[in-house]
């Protein structure tokens, strides 16, 4: 696909109040280090191919990303595999395979009800015989099936191999999910990944690896262990208030497991304070917020009290409000000494503020302009285009 630009009459009329341009009184761009974003390809190029798979992952890499981000769950034998949820019925065909029907069960995930298959079920032989799917119906859906779960290692391998051939550095940013759930199994996750990039190699400073977690004891544990990495607190929510722009919290993405199971009641919205940011600098080195820690949205409320269907589309979303003033977030974590790699920028116009006009690369831009280090994306053409018109805005 032919990535998206912006001609300079878009870009002169593109006035939005979060676009702000950042500037570093050196003359470097804003950005912590000075230099230009990264663009992490958020589960491989997930907007065109089933996510987490070597064809999305080899895909991303085709269309330029710094990075390509993976989640990591573990197999009942141990072997850590590339995964967004633990809940296999989510992002494979496993509901399809009638040799695994007996496996499906209702248990807790990190607080949340699930029904499903879960990889702590399965070998990973037994995974190596399921297909990815997509997990958005309004996205390509003729791949599904037709890609494997692949380890964790062969992604690694896939990295350096592509690394080789295009003669560019191809980063890896890999997640432990659920780590708390899958420690409680018997199956930590933390000593693996260590392992892994101990025989790889990248286990120091200057290695291309980002490792991330929502639950800050996964990052410590790890520091412990003699992990050398970067190392990213990943801090969520749940939703936007469309009245006030507030962010809404709900299980099981309210706050990090670890806390509620030893019954700390606070949310993630504690992270993004200063002294929050303080706190995650003694044990990582950037933040990967949600977005709308940086740029909320606000809605039209009707007299009812209820959001209104700007674009009368018959349902209420992100393209119903527009954007609302920047907060101080990027500001306040690079006097902290974080780096911001804020989530998940994706092209669908459900998922853009009316502001952006249905263009993804605007709310790029207006991100790009704020300071931030680096965009997750599931349509990496996208954001390293908006980067491109970005970076002649700013004459670099």
């Amino acid at each position: 696909m032919k990535p998206t630009t912006l001609t300079l009459g878009a870009i002169a009329a593109l006035c939005l109040s979060a676009c702000t341009t950042a500037t570093a009184p050196s003359g470097k761009l804003a950005t912590l280090d000075g230099q230009q974003p990264l663009v992490i390809a958020h589960r491989g190029a997930s907007g065109y191919l089933p996510e987490e798979t070597l064809e999305a992952y080899a895909r991303a890499i085709e269309l330029g990303a710094d990075y390509i981000e993976m989640d990591l769950i573990s197999t009942k034998d141990g072997v850590l595999i590339t995964r967004h949820d633990p809940n296999l019925a989510i992002s494979t065909d496993v509901a399809t395979r009638p040799e695994f029907a007996s496996r499906k069960k209702t248990i807790q995930v990190d607080g949340e009800t699930q029904t499903g298959w879960f990889s702590n079920d399965f070998t990973l032989e037994e995974i190596k015989r399921l297909g990815a799917i997509s997990t958005d119906a309004e996205r390509p859906q003729q791949f599904n099936g037709r890609y494997k779960v692949p380890t964790f290692q062969e992604v690694v391998d896939l990295a350096k191999a592509k690394s080789k051939e295009t003669g560019r550095t191809i980063g890896i940013y890999p997640e432990t999910k659920n780590p708390t759930y899958f420690r409680d199994l018997g199956l930590p996750l933390e000593d693996k990944l260590i392992a892994t990039l101990d025989a790889a190699g990248w286990n120091n400073r200057g290695a291309p690896v980002f490792v991330q977690s929502f639950e800050p004891g996964s990052l410590k544990y790890m520091k412990s262990k003699g992990l050398k990495t970067k190392t990213v607190q990943l801090i969520d929510g749940d939703g936007i208030d469309m009245k006030t722009g507030a962010m809404t919290y709900a299980v099981p993405v309210d706050r990090p497991y670890e806390w509620t199971k030893a019954g700390d009641r606070r949310n993630f919205d504690v992270m993004v304070t200063p002294a929050g940011l303080a706190e995650i600098k003694t044990y990582a080195d950037g933040i990967g917020p949600w977005k709308r820690y940086i740029v909320t949205i606000k809605g039209t409320i009707g007299p009812d009290g209820k959001p209104v269907d700007v674009n009368r589309d018959g349902k209420i979303n992100d393209a119903d409000a527009t954007s609302a003033a920047p907060t101080q977030l990027v500001e306040d974590a690079h006097k902290a000494g974080l780096f911001v790699h804020p989530f998940t920028f994706r092209n669908e116009s459900r998922r853009l503020a009316s502001d952006y006009k249905g263009d993804g690369a605007n709310e790029y831009i207006a991100f790009y302009r704020l300071g931030v280090d680096g965009v997750f994306t599931d349509f990496t053409d996208t954001a390293l285009a908006a980067r491109g018109t970005w970076l002649r805005e700013t004459g670099k």
